[in-house]
């Protein structure tokens, strides 16, 4: 994983130094302060949408499943938009636009039904559990002593 982040980190580096070689240093800051502003207006465009969508799926008692993983998939998204960089901002779009997007929430809820339907064991042992609701706990109020 480390190695991944290293070799995002050189590739970004890599095309902005291309970038800036081709089009000069401040038309390449500008290009990545409009994406930065363009990113941050769609997160809080499809943001909206998501939370609205959830609470629509809430109030009609619908698992929100596709709801929740768009909103982990717009956090990287937020993320991704505010990191200085064209490639960031290319995946940060990808995630961003509605069509992309869902490509990849299908791709996340087909894993994740996958392995929801696969038990996991861990050195062979199983742990059952039953939940137990706590009895009500009395409070008693101590005032504060006064000073003499």
């Amino acid at each position: 994983m480390a190695v991944l982040v290293l070799l995002a980190a050189v590739a970004e580096v890599a095309v902005l130094v291309t970038v800036g070689g081709l089009i000069g240093l401040l038309p390449t800051i500008l290009l990545l302060l409009g994406g930065t502003a363009l990113g941050a207006w769609l997160l809080r465009r499809e943001g909206t949408r998501t939370v609205a969508a959830l609470r629509e799926s809430v109030l009609l008692r619908r698992p929100p499943e596709r709801e929740l993983v768009d909103g982990v998939l717009l956090a990287a998204a937020g993320v991704l938009v505010f990191l200085p960089g064209f490639l960031s901002d290319l995946v940060a779009l990808f995630l961003l636009l509605p069509p992309t997007r869902a490509l990849v929430r299908e791709r996340v809820l087909r894993r994740a039904r996958a392995r929801a339907g696969r038990p996991v064991v861990v050195d062979s042992i199983v742990v059952e559990s039953e939940r137990v609701r706590p009895e009500p706990q009395r409070v008693i109020v101590i005032p504060p002593a006064r000073p003499e």
